[in-house]
Parts: C-alpha cells; structure tokens; sequence
C-alpha cells in the first residue's frame, strides 16, 4: 500500500507541538482546543488540524485534545519511545556542548563517546562520555549499537568522515559541518548550519529595520 507522503513543513512543527504539549504537561493540564494551541504556538487551528489529521486526527469535537494522549501519539509518531545512541565526531566547544546537554538522555538520546584527533582532548570525559581516538571509531561502531552520528568537525573534513561512517554501518547523520554531504538515499541526514540560521536572523532583522526607516 502506498504511504502517505508527508510534507517536510508538517514534520517540522511536530517537535514544536510535542514541546508546548510537555509544557502544558508539566502545568497539569489536561485537554486543550486546537485554538488554544494555536494562540500559544503562533499556528493557525486549521493548520494544526490539518497537520494532526495526517496521522489520524487525535481530537474529539467539542472537547479538543487530551493533552496527555496528543504528547504521547506525537512521541510515538517522531519516534521517541525508542532509545537511541550517539557518537560525537569532533569533541571542540561545538561537540562537548552537545554531549553536555542533559535533555538529549530524557529523550532517549544517548551519547556514547566523542571521536578526536586531539591528543589534549583524547582520553577526558564530557559528562559520562570519553573522548576517544578516531583510530577506534571504526570498531566501536562494530563493537556498540549507534544509530546516529554527530558530525562536528571542519567542512574539509566532513565528507570524509561521513563516506567511512556509512561504509561502517551508521544510518543517521546529524551534520553540523558548513557542507552538503552526498551520502546514498538510504542514509538519512539531518544538517544544521549554524551561520545560515544566522543569517535568515539577520535577513528578518534587516527587514524589520526598512520597514519601520
């Protein structure tokens, strides 16, 4: 049977809705109308039922969504009731602040170890992962589960890198590197470019400015 395709614009505001809904969570709410959730997620109603319509709807007429169920089907659909472990390449200011952020674990990410070519930096530990020659990377793939790789490392190279982390097993990418990555279809890649946010933020401010000149 053929899978509903859905849109990158939908998966993108899923994270969003889980977030604001473990908020409400967090407040002991127990149901919320889609309108009360388009007040605090700047989304319009119609929009969120559409987007929760691709996945079965979720609400009921008259009552709106229980906050608890509509958190955990969303969980569900993004994956998360699954655990999930991760290797940092590149243990710089960039990959040590990963490895230190705390909520990555809550969510079932787990990183494992950082990889470094720095002699300085091998052998200390980033919370509970140790920093490890990039020497011992292939083998630690061999030798452990991890399903995503974190890329961290200078454009150059990046490429590299990735092209010997897929031709060892690894099957997701989260590229922070300044640089496409042409991997095969079957790898799924997430990149985050930093400076290019920085610059869509720069792009709004300076509009901002014309407008009110």
């Amino acid at each position: 049977m053929h899978k509903k395709e859905i849109s990158k614009a939908v998966i993108n505001r899923l994270p969003r809705y889980y977030r604001y809904l473990g908020d409400l969570l967090e407040k002991d709410e127990v149901r919320i109308s889609s309108k009360e959730l388009s007040d605090k997620m700047k989304v319009t109603a119609s929009q969120i039922r559409q987007d929760l319509n691709n996945f079965g709807g979720f609400g009921q007429q008259g009552y709106g969504y229980n906050v608890e169920y509509l958190h955990a089907e969303i969980g569900k659909i993004l994956g998360l009731e699954n655990k999930y472990n991760i290797i940092i390449i590149g243990a710089g200011n960039l990959g040590q602040a990963l490895a230190n952020y705390g909520d990555f674990e809550r969510r079932g990410f787990v990183v494992r170890a950082l990889f470094d070519i720095s002699p300085e930096l091998i052998g200390t530990m980033v919370r509970s992962a140790e920093v490890k020659p990039m020497e011992e990377l292939e083998a630690f793939i061999n030798d452990n589960k991890i399903d995503i790789a974190a890329i961290t490392v200078p454009k150059a190279s990046a490429p590299i890198i990735a092209t010997d982390l897929v031709k060892w097993g690894i099957k997701g990418i989260w590229n922070f590197a300044p640089v496409d990555l042409n991997l095969p279809k079957e790898i799924t890649v997430e990149n985050v470019h930093l400076a290019e946010s920085l610059m869509k933020l720069s792009y709004r401010l300076s509009r901002k400015k014309k407008e009110t000149e």
